[in-house]
C-alpha cells in the first residue's frame, strides 16, 4: 500500500539538487511526430521522464537535442513538485447569517406557492 504524500513531501523533492533529482526518474527517448521532416523521423530526441517517488510524468518534444529535453523535463519535473508544495489554505467554519437564513426560506416559501398554484383546483393539501 503506497503512502499518500503531502506537501512537506512535495517541497522536500523540490529542494533537490538538479543531479539528485535526475537520479530518482526514470528517462525514456522516443521519435517525436508532428512536423519537422527528416529531422523528426530519425532521431530519438523526444524525452518522457517519470519521477518514480511520486508518479510525476512529463514529456518534452520541443528541441531538437535530446539533452536539451531532458533539461526541460527536468525544469518541468521541478516546477510541478513546486505547485504541489504549496500547503492548503486554512478553511474556517462559517454560519450563515440570520438574514441570508431568512432570504433563502423566503425564496423557497415562495416557490412553494408558484408550484402550488400548478394544481388541480379543488385539491387541498
Amino acid at each position: 500500500m503506497e503512502k499518500k504524500l503531502t506537501y512537506r513531501d512535495y517541497a522536500r523533492f523540490a529542494r533537490l539538487t538538479p543531479d539528485e533529482l535526475y537520479e530518482q526518474c526514470e528517462v525514456d527517448v522516443f521519435r517525436a511526430t508532428g512536423p519537422g521532416g527528416q529531422g523528426v523521423n530519425t532521431t530519438d530526441s523526444a524525452v518522457r521522464m517519470r519521477h518514480a517517488p511520486t508518479g510525476i510524468v512529463v514529456t518534452s518534444r520541443e528541441q531538437r537535442s535530446q539533452l536539451r529535453n531532458r533539461q526541460t523535463c527536468l525544469a518541468k519535473i521541478r516546477s510541478e513538485l513546486e505547485r504541489r508544495a504549496i500547503p492548503p489554505k486554512v478553511r474556517h467554519a462559517t454560519r450563515p447569517s440570520k438574514a441570508s437564513v431568512r432570504r433563502r426560506l423566503e425564496a423557497k416559501h415562495c416557490r412553494s406557492d408558484v408550484k402550488k398554484l400548478r394544481r388541480r383546483p379543488g385539491t387541498e393539501d
